[in-house]
């Protein structure tokens, strides 16, 4: 089972894009979205919705599929991931607001985002920070360094140009499948390097 957090910071559209690619390869999904990341969804996807199962819905998401979707709001701590004998195989949080990067880098476990990044870290298990920030201060680099000593791997959402990316679908899979790569999840959302090919 993959945790995947959403949170308040521009670009939640890689969190609902790796979700709906999780479901689709029958992975079991448990997602927790911010306050702050909810009033970020509703602004840049032109949507009102309340749950991110009436997202995937919208986006023509078997029924099937949207069963093996568990959501959770950031302020239960009744939620079974809150709990560190609670197994389960990954956390992402993408994108990261600086906030939340702060907040894992100093254990300060306010809310279930935070929670499950502090399990993930205690107990060793798989965590993905997406940070979403530019410029970034020192302040920004030494805790994203925090936890990437800590345990965490921090993908930085930037797009690769050796595969031409011609639209926004082709920058969200390149950095969605870099995620998938690190949760060593097969898939073809981008073309891989390859110089020979590329030299043919």
């Amino acid at each position: 089972m993959i945790i995947v957090c959403i949170t308040g910071a521009s670009g939640a559209i890689l969190g609902i894009r790796l979700i709906k690619e999780l479901l689709q390869r029958n992975k079991k999904v448990t997602c927790i979205v911010s306050q702050s990341a909810w009033q970020v969804i509703q602004y840049e996807l032109h949507t009102d919705a309340k749950t991110i199962i009436d997202i995937l819905k919208s986006q023509n998401l078997q029924n099937n599929l949207l069963q093996n979707l568990k959501e959770y709001s950031p302020d239960d701590f009744f939620a079974p991931v809150a709990s560190g004998s609670f197994p389960f195989d990954a956390s992402v949080i993408i994108p990261a607001s600086m906030k939340t990067v702060a907040a894992i880098a100093h254990g300060y476990a306010d809310n279930l985002i935070h929670r499950v990044c502090d399990i993930a870290l205690k107990e060793k298990r798989t965590l993905i920070v997406v940070p979403r920030e530019t410029p970034m201060s020192s302040i920004h680099l030494h805790n994203l360094y925090t936890v990437a000593l800590n345990g965490a791997s921090v993908v930085m959402p930037l797009p690769a140009f050796y595969n031409f990316p011609k639209t926004i679908d082709d920058v969200i899979n390149f950095i969605v499948g870099r995620v998938l790569d690190l949760l060593h999840i097969e898939h073809n959302l981008y073309k891989r390097w390859d110089n020979e090919d590329n030299n043919r």
